[in-house]
């Protein structure tokens, strides 16, 4: 929800007759989040939207998030390695979720195939890291072009489509209060402040809409959707991409990473300076090249640190981790409120006088515990939480 976006065909005032140039009715749909007091898009349909021919639950999706007993206890960092998750498959079938709490759930796909189905996941929003591949991502509101570097927001319960250019890597948080963007970045109308990290022209949006009166994209007549992780399908009576004007604030965007500013401190500053999105009980922040801090006897390096309230992950993407030996592009780390953590030995004292970090690394910190999965032990590097060891 960065700024209102239009496209296509719209009546003069929203709630009244909207014609084609034949002179058929359009069907409008308020899409609405909230219940009817928070951000929406008007949706201006060749069809009506209800009609369904057939109604069932599928066994398509993929698997709820489960417990896996023995990650529980004792207390340790864990680092998973996500080029072991299986590749192939579609975006709709192969997310494997590797940790959740009350907030989100964390998952990670590797497709190598277009969706042959469409997909709105009522769960929650998802937002997406892609670490390898392009894409481009279909919705009522166009085409939105995603390539590797991109984060991808799509709304909670948004029909989209994920077509692939390129085999992809991803990490994606399910966000079930919302993904949103810090509230300090706004100015009293909504536009982005000046000392934001971003500028709304950073943002991609949809190019669209796909369908005009004339001409209606035909694609899959199903769908497939996801409410309290029951996967329902429903057998479509009208093409699911007829959507010929919209006019909201509730679109699909992508946002290159390396868009992002960051800041830069005379010592060393807290990672709440890097946030990039937040939600209810998350915050998730982006690592990029810059500058260190300008403080003649600054420690660059990250601070060891306890923070008590708060789960850490960080996914590794490029570049020099300074703070880390023996993680590299793909790996994710677990960091539990409980255990301290920081910089593994030498790495502190080797940063003084530094002056420039190249490494890119998305983190997300959570506020409930993250429980890991079955399938997060099955990437686990076991030796992680050793690594600290000096003897």
């Amino acid at each position: 929800m960065i700024d209102r976006q239009s496209a296509g065909i719209l009546p003069d005032k929203p709630h009244t007759v909207c014609r084609a140039a034949d002179g058929k009715m359009l069907y409008e749909e308020m899409f609405t989040r909230g219940g009817f007091s928070g951000p929406f898009t008007y949706f201006y349909h060749r069809f009506p939207i209800t009609p369904h021919r057939e109604v069932a639950v599928t066994k398509r999706g993929w698997p709820a998030p489960a417990p896996d007993k023995d990650a529980q206890a004792p207390l340790r960092r864990r680092l998973y390695l996500s080029d072991k998750v299986p590749a192939g498959g579609m975006m709709v079938d192969r997310r494997v979720p590797i940790l959740f709490n009350k907030d989100l759930t964390v998952l990670l796909a590797r497709p190598d195939a277009s969706d042959d189905v469409y997909f709105a996941n009522g769960d929650g929003d998802e937002l997406w890291f892609v670490h390898e591949g392009q894409a481009r991502l279909e919705s009522p509101c166009g085409w939105l072009d995603v390539k590797a570097g991109d984060y991808v927001w799509v709304p909670k319960s948004m029909v989209h489509r994920w077509h692939l250019e390129k085999p992809m890597r991803l990490m994606g948080f399910e966000a079930h209060g919302g993904v949103f963007i810090p509230k300090p970045f706004r100015n009293p109308v909504g536009q982005l402040r000046m000392d934001a990290p971003y500028t709304h022209r950073d943002f991609v949006h949809p190019k669209g809409p796909i369908a005009t009166p004339e001409k209606v994209q035909e694609g899959p007549r199903e769908l497939l959707v996801k409410k309290k992780g029951i996967f329902t399908r429903y057998a479509l009576e009208h093409p699911a991409m007829d959507v010929v004007g919209w006019d909201g604030f509730v679109y699909p965007f992508a946002f290159a990473i390396e868009k992002y500013q960051p800041k830069t401190g005379l010592v060393h500053l807290p990672p709440t300076i890097h946030s990039t999105f937040e939600g209810p009980g998350f915050l998730v922040c982006s690592f990029v090249p810059r500058v260190t801090d300008t403080h003649p006897q600054a420690i660059p390096c990250p601070y060891p640190h306890s923070s008590v309230d708060c789960d850490e992950i960080i996914l590794y993407l490029r570049g020099n981790f300074t703070s880390r030996r023996g993680v590299g592009p793909g790996a994710i780390s677990l960091h539990p409120a409980g255990v301290a953590h920081g910089p593994h030995p030498g790495a502190y004292e080797a940063s003084v006088g530094t002056t420039r970090t190249d490494e890119l690394a998305v983190m997300c910190d959570t506020y409930e515990p993250l429980v890991p999965t079955a399938q997060a032990a099955n990437i686990e590097d076991t030796a992680y939480h050793d690594s600290w060891r000096t003897q």
